[in-house]
C-alpha cells in the first residue's frame, strides 16, 4: 500500500516516523477516520471541521488545507486502486524536546493511511458494559485526539467477553458512547442519543440526527441509565467505518429488532451510494 508521510507518497514498509516523534512518547495529535464510497470521501466537509477545530484546541498546524488534503486523498486512491475505502488522517505535533512542553516542536508529523473497506459485517452487534467511566465534562473529547487508552482497555474488555464494542458510562452511571461509536435508542418512537458531555461528537452520530429531521422521525438527545438502555424498544450504534449497527445483546440481555433502525440503516446506505 502507498502512504502519504510528510509530503511524499511512499510504500508503507518504508514509512519511518521518528521515535522522538510527540504522537509516539505523548499521543500529542489528532486523527480522523473517513468512509470512502465509489471515489468519494462522506461527509468531508463535516470531518474537516472537527479536525481543523481539534488543530485550533490543540495549536497544531496542519501543514495542507481541507482542499490539498482532498486532492491528497483522490491520488493516493488512485495509487492503491481503491474506489471504496477507508482513510485516516493523522497529524503530531512532530519531534521536540525531552518533555511535556510543546515549545520547540515546530515541525508536525502529517499521514494518511487508506485502506480496504471492512468485509462483510454482522447484522447486529454483542455489546459489553465497561468497568471504566469517563469523565462528564472533559473538554478534549469532542476531538479525536491521541488519548484514548480508556477507549482501548474497554475494547479489550469487549473482546475478553467475546462481545463487538463496550458501552462506556460516565461518571454518574449514564451510558454516553461506545470506544468508537455513537449510541442510541429509540423510546415511544422516538430517536434518542446521549447529550455531547465528556464524549466524542461523531460525525456518523450528527449525520443521522439531520437524517432523521429529514426523514420527520423525531429526536432527542438526553442521558440514559444503563438499565433504561436495556427496555429500550431499540438499540444502534454509529460510526464511519460500521454505519448504522443494530444492537442486539447487552451485557447477555437480548434487544428487540427495531423497525425504526432497519429503516434508519437502509436510508444511510441510500445517501452514500447516490
Amino acid at each position: 500500500m502507498q502512504v502519504y508521510l510528510n509530503g511524499r507518497f511512499v510504500p508503507d514498509e518504508e514509512a519511518r516516523i521518528s521515535v522522538h516523534d510527540r504522537g509516539f512518547l505523548y499521543g500529542d495529535g489528532l486523527f480522523e477516520t473517513i468512509r470512502v464510497y465509489e471515489g468519494e470521501p462522506f461527509l468531508w466537509s463535516d470531518h474537516m471541521g472537527r479536525f481543523l477545530r481539534g488543530c485550533e484546541a490543540l495549536r497544531l498546524k496542519p501543514p495542507l488545507t481541507s482542499s490539498e488534503m482532498r486532492r491528497v486523498v483522490a491520488e493516493q486512491l488512485r495509487r492503491n486502486s481503491l474506489r471504496d475505502a477507508i482513510i485516516r488522517i493523522t497529524l503530531s505535533r512532530g519531534i521536540g524536546p525531552r518533555g511535556y512542553s510543546p515549545r520547540g516542536a515546530d515541525q508536525s508529523t502529517f499521514c494518511i493511511l487508506v485502506f480496504p473497506p471492512p468485509g462483510s459485517l454482522s447484522s447486529a452487534w454483542k455489546l459489553i458494559t465497561s468497568s471504566l467511566r469517563l469523565p462528564n465534562d472533559d473538554p478534549l473529547a469532542v476531538f479525536k485526539h491521541g488519548n484514548k487508552l480508556r477507549q482501548i482497555v474497554a475494547r479489550a474488555e469487549a473482546d475478553d467477553r467475546g462481545a463487538d464494542e463496550a458501552l462506556l458510562l460516565n461518571e454518574r452511571g449514564q451510558v454516553v458512547e461506545g470506544t468508537t461509536t455513537n449510541v442510541f435508542w429509540v423510546e415511544k418512537g422516538t430517536v434518542c442519543t446521549p447529550r455531547v458531555a465528556g464524549i466524542l461528537s461523531g460525525i456518523t452520530r450528527n449525520y443521522i440526527l439531520r437524517l432523521c429531521a429529514f426523514l420527520g422521525i423525531p429526536t432527542r438527545e438526553k442521558n440514559i441509565p444503563l438499565k433504561r438502555l436495556l427496555k429500550a424498544e431499540g438499540v444502534f450504534v454509529t460510526a464511519s467505518g460500521i454505519e448504522v449497527m443494530e444492537v442486539s445483546e447487552i451485557d447477555g440481555k437480548q434487544i428487540e429488532p427495531s423497525s425504526l433502525v432497519k429503516r434508519l440503516k437502509q436510508e444511510y446506505r441510500k445517501a452514500n451510494v447516490s
